[in-house]
């Protein structure tokens, strides 16, 4: 007697239709701040963001009181007032930066510093400023991978205009959102899928395969080491995605 044939399995559909591996749509506007030294917006489904560099040619006064020889990269970012539904308070309303801003722009300064070799830089301080236009999910991994796009932008102009004598560049960065939602691990969470996943899980890699950061956390709940292999394939998965773009941006 023949077996009747397994059920298919079926996936909950997506907010935006997309497939459980996939990325949504990226795209690079590069130089579209004119006094930076490289600028790009990287806009990534409907979340945009702008990230800035610019240069000082002095180094933080602790490198100097350590004898720290070489340069320095530090970030900021911040959510613009507009880029959220409801209107977000500026820190400078508050007088500080809120916990989740200063944990962000950290990641991204640790991010970019990986990506460089310090003593190349000389005795100055590359700022990386990324700034959040509109927020649909993902805004710190859209903020690193757009970070060295502008990196890379700022380190070609230094170089062309003689003050490098060679590059710093070391690894291309990228870093993509992975989770689980209903039982299922998703590529590249949009809001909607974010606020409702049961597990969170941020990915910073290098081109050559290297581990940068992991921040993964329950929400509420836990998850087994079958689950972090899957999400991690996923998202080694689509860095390799975020290269090829950054790389075809750089190329334009």
């Amino acid at each position: 007697m023949a077996q009747p044939e397994p059920a298919p399995i079926v996936f909950p559909a997506r907010a935006d239709g997309r497939r459980s591996n996939q990325l949504r749509p990226l795209r690079f506007q590069n130089n579209i701040a004119p006094y930076a030294t490289g600028s790009t917006l990287v806009e990534w489904g409907n979340t945009r963001v702008i990230c800035g560099v610019t240069v000082e040619e002095i180094v933080p006064r602790w490198m100097k009181e350590q004898g720290v020889t070489g340069g320095w990269l530090t970030a900021e970012y911040s959510m613009l007032p507009y880029s959220t539904l409801q209107r977000k308070q500026r820190d400078v309303t508050r007088g500080k930066i809120d916990g989740r801003s200063q944990e962000i722009q950290r990641l991204i300064g640790r991010a970019m510093r990986s990506a460089v070799n310090l003593e190349k830089l000389g005795s100055r301080t590359i700022w990386v400023d990324c700034d959040v236009l509109q927020a649909d999910g993902g805004t710190r991994t859209a903020a690193i991978t757009g970070a060295y796009v502008a990196l890379s932008l700022a380190i070609r102009n230094l170089l062309a205009g003689g003050k490098l004598a060679e590059n710093p560049l070391l690894h291309a960065v990228a870093a993509v959102s992975v989770g689980i939602v209903g039982k299922q691990p998703l590529l590249d969470l949009c809001y909607t899928e974010d606020s409702s996943a049961t597990v969170d899980l941020n990915l910073v890699m290098n081109a050559v395969g290297e581990f940068i950061e992991l921040q993964g956390t329950g929400e509420e709940a836990t998850f087994s080491e079958r689950e972090l292999a899957d999400m991690l394939a996923l998202g080694k998965a689509g860095i390799r995605g975020l290269l090829s773009a950054q790389q075809a941006a750089l190329a334009d």
